[in-house]
């Protein structure tokens, strides 16, 4: 099979095959013997939007901790490590309700924390560091990983074809029996990547205020890393809690793609699977975001260059204009020959470059159409926005030709098709669909969408959502531009 050239249902359908085991979990199988290799993708129909209130972060702490082995693996002596790991939640949550009252006794905290430090150090002696991937290297795995978003939490990593069922072994093992190893040692982990990724960088601080600002209801609003206060308030009960109530059969789909057969991979998932306990359906997000009634903005001082975010509340990704705003998105601001570089760019040197964001922060729900811009050296990010809704409004006016169009499209329906030329781009690719949007066969169906847009859609899209009142401002000005804005409010 060659999926670089293949660009219909029917080319793939007779190499994937899709079955259900009676506790509910899916797989998919893609048989493509073209090496001795067999890469797994494990999707898990969480993410940040369904978190607990006050627990933001959970689902990526849980992604850390499906790395800390099992009750066999990871321990040597997991009993006496369980009996360790309850006292060291049990003592930690009483430092957490201490530090909680309105008028906290700093001498018990200190007490509470110095036997929470004790515990932990225990709880260590019986850890076996780094064992899961290990076990994997040394039998030639590649790859091995896991991210978190807004939607879903995944797992993958390749085998060679002969260690197939190592595969099937460890991670029924993780999912069967989880445990919370290093728990509050991985919280850190979290806590310095949120660190890294988000206040140390400006973009991060921006996009985080972004959407706290677009998003007044739904959970889209809140950060996949978690508020800091969040992570310190999160034990390893609610992470239990967290994991018996969405890491279930029926909520995970797993994608196998490589030198493997059906008959193969239906013997093993019975074998290592069939007694997983059926679990209740996950509750659904209920939360809609409501309509927009008026433009939002906001301004971060900082030390950093200015950058400018804008965005619109858009659709979900299975909504009918849903390929007609990728196309729109493509056409003003992906690459050399979109409507924005040449003129801003290249022409006026207004702006050093964009960076388009359609479908944040996730796609599952009502998501946004947004974009990034940096100024250039001498100019203002309101001069820079000026100049963006300048060319958006060309573009509702009609100003996209018929080749425009074909070329963006031509480019989406590529890089569509090569992110599924390796085992892992196929498992990755089709168990996401299957996943977030109930059938693998959307992947495909979504190159036929892509085809039917229209220049007229595109217009019409353009005009309905990319509207004044349906629309967020964010920008990172320096103090002296700031200074500016203010004394122009009040003359």
């Amino acid at each position: 099979m060659q999926p670089a050239n293949a660009q219909s249902l029917s080319e793939f359908e007779d190499k994937v095959t899709e079955f259900t085991l009676d506790n509910g979990l899916t797989f998919i199988v893609i048989e493509r013997p073209v090496a001795p290799v067999v890469s797994f993708a494990t999707y898990v129909n969480v993410g940040g939007a369904n978190e607990p209130v006050g627990h933001t972060g959970m689902a990526h702490i849980f992604e850390h901790m499906a790395f800390k082995g099992t009750h066999t693996v990871g321990t040597n002596n997991w009993e006496a490590e369980k009996k360790a790991l309850k006292k060291l939640d049990n003592t930690y949550q009483q430092w957490l309700d201490e530090k909680y009252e309105p008028e906290p006794d700093t001498a018990k905290m200190n007490k509470l924390w110095d036997k929470f430090k004790k515990l932990q150090e225990k709880a260590g002696e019986y850890v076996v560091n780094n064992e899961f991937s290990q076990i994997v290297d040394r039998n030639g795995g590649t790859g091995m990983n896991a991210t978190t978003n807004q939607d879903r939490t995944n797992y993958f990593y390749s085998l060679p074809e002969n260690r197939m069922e190592l595969w099937f072994s460890l991670e029924s093992d993780r999912f069967k029996n989880p445990v919370f190893r290093e728990f509050y040692k991985e919280k850190e982990v979290v806590r310095e990547e949120r660190r890294m990724r988000t206040e140390s960088r400006p973009v991060g601080r921006l996009f985080e205020e972004f959407s706290a600002v677009a998003y007044t209801a739904h959970p889209y609003g809140r950060p996949t890393l978690g508020w800091d206060s969040d992570i310190t308030a999160t034990t390893m009960e609610d992470a239990r809690e967290f994991y018996n109530t969405y890491y279930v059969p029926n909520n995970i789909t797993f994608a196998i793609a490589g030198d493997v057969t059906v008959e193969e991979a239906k013997k093993l998932a019975n074998k290592y699977f069939g007694d997983l306990k059926e679990g209740p359906t996950p509750p659904p997000v209920y939360t809609q975001e409501p309509e927009q009634r008026g433009e939002r903005r906001f301004t971060i001082k900082g030390k950093s260059q200015p950058f400018l975010l804008m965005g619109y509340h858009t659709v979900a990704q299975d909504h009918p204009d849903a390929k007609a705003l990728e196309l729109l998105g493509s056409i003003l601001a992906s690459g050399r020959t979109s409507k924005l570089y040449k003129p801003l760019v290249e022409e006026k040197e207004i702006a050093l470059g964009f960076q388009l964001l359609n479908g944040v922060p996730g796609q599952k729900y009502e998501s946004l159409f947004a974009l990034l811009g940096v100024p250039n050296r001498g100019f203002s990010a309101d001069t820079l926005e000026s100049a963006i809704l300048e060319q958006i409004e060309k573009i509702k006016e009609g100003n996209i030709s018929q080749e425009e169009l074909d070329r963006v499209r031509t480019k989406a329906r590529a890089s569509l098709i090569r992110g599924m030329d390796s085992n892992m781009g196929l498992a990755s690719t089709l168990a996401s669909a299957e996943s977030m949007r109930g059938d693998w066969r959307k992947v495909f169906t979504d190159l036929e969408k892509l085809q039917d847009v229209t220049v007229d859609d595109v217009v019409r899209v353009a005009n309905e959502y990319l509207t004044k009142d349906n629309r967020t401002v964010g920008a990172i000005v320096t103090k002296s531009e700031k200074k500016k804005e203010v004394a122009d409010a009040n003359k």
